[in-house]
């Protein structure tokens, strides 16, 4: 029971984490069940009654065919307030036999009205033909018994509120699978414990990733980004733990000169502002901080940022420098003790070389976005270029997920001493101190 617990809240947890694709699909469904309706619109059914003379009963079969037949409704058809075509009628009216004597009539329509309008006017006309000439038959004399005044069925409104709704219901259904397919694939980790072991690395911190829209929205986490005590205590941890100043609850105080890169994927956007947010956080814990945008693998992933640091300076509410770079090293800048890099590249093919090379190198991953395989190659890519990846960064880490992703120290064993083999052991010493104590 225990385990089925936990995968519904992972379920549930997957389902809201893709809200916004599951209410797509549900809209998907509402339109497509409004549009069913509206391109095959709900028919009204009307019904007339005719009475036969008693000498009639032994041919009512034949009379519902003649009810039903294209003389009779080729009659009906001047009779209609709305014209309509033979081979519409032939469609939409019905005879059947009530009694041996009465001939029921059902006409469908769009609207009751044309319903009704239509199961009267094929009525009259088939009481018209079996009294006229141009009925080959036995002449007989029918009346109408009772004409149609209603139509029964459903209305327009009613049928898209039914349809709108099992649309939106199939859709919501067909969402929850597609993202539950999606968001349970094995292959993409999701935990920080699957993330560390894929590459031996530890997890020093996971936060949660502001997502900015626009240069606008870059400028704007550089000068207002305020990490929640949660978020603020893991980098803080994550700052100590790479080295980067002496950050304590009364100060801090940084090396000059060192640089910090944040290395993550092109198909990975939510991880990208795990570096502008750190960068941000240690200039606010009184670091004298720059971050860099330095020539990327994949231009494109961070054209965005990079224009962002291009625009005007920041306002004077930001302790952090921003600045474009397009060289390989890092520019010293003056007054600056931390300097981090944002790097990007292609998880498939990963080139570390192509990046801006920094005293230490992390790895910025979101949960459930990177496979083994793809951080695998980026550690062999940095490992060849002569970087060794510090430590992950996890971004929108999986609430479901209570996992930490710190590798624990392996300790070398203790060397145990053989046993050594004592021969020869004199026994003078062990005489003399038992005369000593006599």
């Amino acid at each position: 029971m225990s385990e089925q617990a936990l995968d519904l809240r992972r379920s549930v947890q997957i389902v809201r984490r893709h809200k916004i694709a599951v209410s797509i699909a549900t809209l998907l469904g509402l339109a497509g069940g409004v549009a069913l309706v509206t391109l095959s619109p709900p028919t009204l059914t009307s019904s007339a009654e005719v009475v036969l003379p008693t000498t009639a009963a032994r041919f009512v079969t034949t009379q519902v065919v003649i009810a039903g037949s294209d003389p009779v409704l080729t009659g009906a058809i001047p009779k209609l307030h709305e014209p309509a075509s033979l081979q519409a009628l032939q469609s939409r009216v019905h005879a059947r036999s009530l009694s041996p004597t009465i001939i029921s009539i059902s006409a469908q329509g769009k609207t009751a009205a044309q319903a009704v309008d239509t199961a009267n006017a094929v009525a009259n006309s088939y009481v018209d033909y079996l009294g006229s000439a141009k009925n080959p038959g036995l002449r007989l004399q029918a009346r109408v018994f009772q004409p149609a005044v209603s139509a029964t069925g459903t209305s327009l409104h009613q049928r898209i509120a039914v349809y709108g709704l099992l649309g939106a219901l199939v859709g919501a259904l067909i969402g929850v699978i597609a993202v539950l397919a999606i968001g349970r694939n094995p292959r993409h980790l999701r935990e920080r414990d699957q993330i560390a072991d894929a590459i031996g690395v530890p997890v020093l911190a996971s936060v949660s990733a502001v997502h900015p829209s626009g240069a606008a929205g870059w400028v704007k986490l550089f000068e207002e980004y305020h990490p929640g005590v949660v978020n603020a205590w893991h980098l803080r941890n994550a700052l100590y733990h790479l080295g980067f100043g002496d950050v304590s609850l009364t100060g801090v105080t940084a090396e000059r000169g060192s640089s910090l890169a944040v290395l993550s994927l092109s198909s990975d956007r939510k991880a990208l502002p795990l570096g502008p947010q750190l960068a941000v956080y240690a200039a606010s814990l009184g670091i004298p901080t720059a971050l860099v945008v330095g020539p990327q693998q994949d231009v494109n992933a961070t054209a965005v940022l990079r224009a962002a640091c291009d625009a005007p300076a920041l306002s004077s509410r930001s302790r952090l420098r921003v600045a474009v770079s397009d060289h390989d090293s890092i520019d010293r800048l003056p007054g600056i003790a931390l300097t981090v890099v944002v790097a990007v590249v292609d998880g498939e093919n990963p080139q570390v070389a192509d990046t801006m090379h920094a005293t230490t190198t992390v790895l910025g991953v979101s949960a459930g976005a990177a496979t083994a395989e793809q951080l695998a190659r980026v550690a062999a890519s940095a490992a060849t270029d002569g970087r060794e990846i510090a430590g992950i960064l996890v971004a929108d880490p999986d609430p479901a997920d209570h996992t930490t992703g710190r590798l624990p120290q392996l300790s070398r064993p203790a060397h145990r001493k053989a046993p050594t083999r004592v021969t020869g052991i004199s026994t003078q010493p062990r005489r003399q101190a038992r005369m000593a104590r006599r």
